[in-house]
């Protein structure tokens, strides 16, 4: 193959890459603003309903701004449609909520276009100045010859002193220009934008381990033995055994230290603070500046977290293994699993397939019988009768309150209604006049019931029934309105 046909065949593997099918869309500018608005420069996790909801409100402002170019389908849809695309992962947060992330390549996009929004820095003095100091730094760390490491460190403390000393003699101390100050501040947002990515690169790269170790544990057929030695040999070395393990644990190694945190969290507070910070940067990089060390912890603690589900992984598959692998029942399962696995990493969201809830036919020689047991028959504890003297105290107006309504009274309070020696002209008016200990609410009851024993009907409209309970609170009941008949007709109807 020709070096040009080789050069061709690395630009088409970059363009098949993620970042890049993301941004050759003609959807890209609404899909990235999308990403940014939602997930901001730390990648923070956001719950899948909260997610949804952002989105189609989004889309809709879009629209309304008149966007032609706008993704189209349900906010669903969408969603499932970049995790297609590996710009968005759908995992469970701690608590067990399903949340959203961007991965690495989405987080690279959304790089590349806020390094385009922002002024580039051309040649400069300071760039020129970063480079020099990055290859002596460098020189310094990796030069072989001993002799050459030694007279660089003394030059560099040669210059330092030098440098000191005119301070502390009282010389002038020259201000830095703005497009210094301007091109430094454009380099260091830089650095901490990439932040993200590279954590989230890190934490991919450990949820692609832990698939690995199911996949592996799946189609295990080795000793109980082999397994569990092979796979904690695997586990020490894991941080040591990948490119982005190896590199996470150096940035760990010196981010633990509370010393160097400090350092970095003072240096970054002296250059806000810089007269002509405020000139320079926006509120929004300042505050990209000053939150810089929590997103490295926050970096920190996701991918931890990552790479203690891959060590939770280990320990449980260990702590359930079955020695007795080779049963007919458990390699069917487990074939099972590994067909649904690859079914389901071809088919969308929505599809199904018909799957027989018992075998069509079941060969069974013999089933397990169930012996009786003599202990079954054991009768039960005899119930034990409570003593009287431990009932509570109770008088017989207090049952009588408590109880039914009184019928007899009732029914001479009817009587005397109908003699007109208590004028009134429907039921709920006889039980206005009645006496309190009367009108409890179950007395309402009471004379429903003896109103339709006489075939009294009641007509189509309502009345207030104002009862009074035993203890004195009151309560209104609204029944239909009975009326009571003409005392002569009633007298008639009796003989």
């Amino acid at each position: 193959m020709s070096e040009i046909a080789s050069e061709l065949a690395r630009v088409k593997g970059a363009f098949s890459q993620p970042t890049l099918t993301l941004l050759h869309q003609r959807q890209a500018p609404v899909v990235i603003t999308i990403f940014r608005a939602v997930f901001g420069r730390d990648n923070r996790p956001v719950p899948t309903a909260r997610l949804h909801a952002q989105v189609e409100e989004q889309l809709a402002q879009i629209r309304q701004a008149g966007e032609v170019e706008v993704p189209n389908g349900s906010v669903r849809d969408l969603c499932h449609r970049w995790m297609r695309g590996q710009w968005l992962v759908r995992s469970l947060d701690e608590r067990g909520q399903e949340v959203y992330t961007l991965t690495s390549h989405a987080q690279q996009a959304l790089q590349l276009v806020k390094n385009l929004t922002r002024d580039r820095a051309t040649l400069s003095e300071h760039r020129i100045a970063t480079l020099l100091g990055t290859v002596r730094r460098f020189n310094a760390e990796a030069n072989p010859d001993r002799t050459a490491r030694v007279s660089i460190l003394n030059g560099e403390i040669a210059r330092l002193q030098a440098e000191r000393d005119r301070l502390v003699d009282g010389a002038e101390m020259p201000s830095p220009t703005e497009d210094y100050m301007l091109e430094g501040f454009t380099e260091l947002l830089s650095l901490v934008s990439a932040l993200p990515s590279d954590f989230a690169r890190v934490e991919e790269r450990f949820t692609q381990i832990r698939g690995e170790i199911l996949a592996a544990f799946r189609a295990e057929d080795r000793p109980a033995g082999e397994v569990i030695d092979d796979y904690l040999a695997r586990a020490d070395a894991l941080m040591t055994a990948t490119q982005e393990g190896r590199a996470f644990e150096g940035a760990f190694a010196l981010l633990r230290d509370d010393a160097l945190v400090t350092r970095l969290r003072e240096d970054l507070g002296a250059l806000l603070d810089h007269p002509l910070s405020e000139r320079l940067l926006g509120e929004a990089e300042r505050a990209e500046l000053r939150g810089t060390v929590r997103l490295v912890r926050e970096g920190l603690d996701r991918v931890l977290s990552q790479r203690s589900r891959v060590t939770a992984t280990l320990k449980e598959y260990i702590v359930s293994h079955d020695a007795v692998r080779d049963r007919q029942l458990e390699q069917t399962l487990r074939q099972v699993e590994s067909e649904l696995m690859t079914w389901m990493a071809s088919t969308g969201p929505r599809a199904t397939h018909d799957v027989p809830l018992l075998p069509a036919r079941v060969t069974l020689d013999h089933l397990r019988e169930r012996f009786h047991d003599p202990a079954d028959d054991v009768l039960p504890d005899r119930i034990t009768t409570a003593d009287p003297d431990d009932a509570p105290p109770v008088s017989l107006d207090e049952l009588l309150a408590q109880g039914g309504p009184q019928l007899s009274v009732l029914r001479g309070r009817l009587d005397e209604a109908l003699a007109d020696l208590v004028p009134a002209g429907s039921l709920g008016e006889v039980f206005d006049s009645l006496a309190p200990a009367l009108r409890r609410p179950v007395e309402i009851f009471g004379l429903l019931h003896l109103a339709a024993d006489r075939g009294w009907l009641s007509d189509e409209g309502l009345e207030a029934y104002a009862a009074v309970r035993p203890d004195g609170s009151t309560r209104t009941f609204t029944v239909p309105r009975t009326p009571l008949p003409d005392p002569d007709l009633e007298s008639e109807h009796h003989r």
